[in-house]
């Protein structure tokens, strides 16, 4: 009789325990995927580091200058609840190989090391984001390969063919794309390295990091600065001084410049580098185009305001 009264009860908390487990397992809690994982992978002649969470489809992040993987780390736990959150250390950046050579830095190279790792973690078609030159061999690699992608999220970086006009000829542009000069110049690593990285920590960090962040992207950037700063030297970038006529930077423009993928344009308006014109036009070389302003958002948006970020990405995937 005992064991008949209280069996109800151990039937109970089994199905409840049971429920509670299905629940962890949907939401990405509880399970060996929930917990972000580091990962390699040889592709393309580098050894890239990643990391990695959740289950699902693939979704790949890809960070700017002078970032790294953690740029993405409030975006990955979120979006492992339902996919397989991914986010790369481009190549020349913390734990991924640092190639020497200038020419190592070219756009097509870049865009085939991304291909070669999506090939690597079993994806057939994924979604691609990117920020700041993450954007720009996201913007490349749609371009390139469309049939690999679900869809596109690029955060304030221009498209190469609407950011050369502006370079050409937008003096606001040309004033604030003045540091290409600097960051291609012999002198650049040393300059940004200067009394403990002063200028990338006011730059890049003053409006939303942390100590613990700040300490994250100091090892980082000690690693060195070469390999970042030679995605600008590979394009050629330069801006003209008091605002004259500036060539357009070929290097950067691919054959065939209209993206055929549904894409998201998320923009901080407040972005003192890249300027608001970038997306004038942006609808004639994306023929499925969605454009999120940010009003308070500057050119570091994700870091500042993630849960903007999560929330115009969460609606466009739905």
């Amino acid at each position: 009789m005992r064991g008949a009264r209280y069996f109800p009860i151990l039937v109970l908390v089994m199905a409840l325990s049971v429920t509670h487990t299905e629940a962890q397992m949907q939401t990405g809690h509880g399970t060996a995927a929930s917990t972000p994982q580091d990962g390699y992978a040889e592709v393309n002649g580098v050894r890239l580091h990643y990391v990695e969470q959740g289950k699902g489809p693939l979704i790949l992040f890809l960070h700017g200058f002078p970032e790294f993987w953690y740029a993405w780390k409030v975006l990955l736990p979120e979006f492992a609840k339902d996919h397989h959150a991914v986010a790369v250390d481009m190549r020349g950046y913390n734990l991924s190989s640092m190639p020497e050579s200038v020419d190592a830095y070219h756009v097509p190279i870049l865009v085939e090391d991304i291909r070669a790792l999506a090939e690597k973690l079993g994806a057939k078609k994924f979604v691609l984001v990117g920020h700041d030159w993450g954007g720009v061999i996201a913007w490349a690699f749609a371009a390139a390969h469309p049939e690999m992608l679900e869809k596109l999220v690029i955060v304030n970086a221009p498209h190469p063919v609407v950011f050369a006009r502006e370079l050409a000829n937008n003096p606001d542009q040309q004033k604030a794309s003045a540091y290409f000069n600097l960051f291609t110049s012999p002198v650049a690593e040393a300059t940004l390295s200067q009394n403990d990285f002063v200028l990338l920590q006011q730059s890049v960090l003053a409006t939303w990091a942390n100590d613990e962040d700040r300490q994250k992207y100091l090892e980082c950037w000690r690693k060195g600065l070469t390999g970042g700063l030679n995605y600008y030297r590979a394009a050629k970038l330069s801006s003209p001084v008091g605002g004259e006529k500036a060539d357009a930077p070929p290097f950067l423009i691919p054959k065939n410049p209209v993206i055929t993928v549904p894409t998201l344009v998320i923009w901080g308006l407040k972005d003192t580098a890249l300027l608001q014109g970038n997306l004038d036009g942006l609808d004639r070389y994306v023929k499925t185009l969605k454009i999120e302003r940010v009003p308070e958002g500057s050119h570091w948006v994700v870091a500042e305001q993630p849960a903007t970020v999560i929330r115009a990405i969460r609606f466009f995937l739905q």
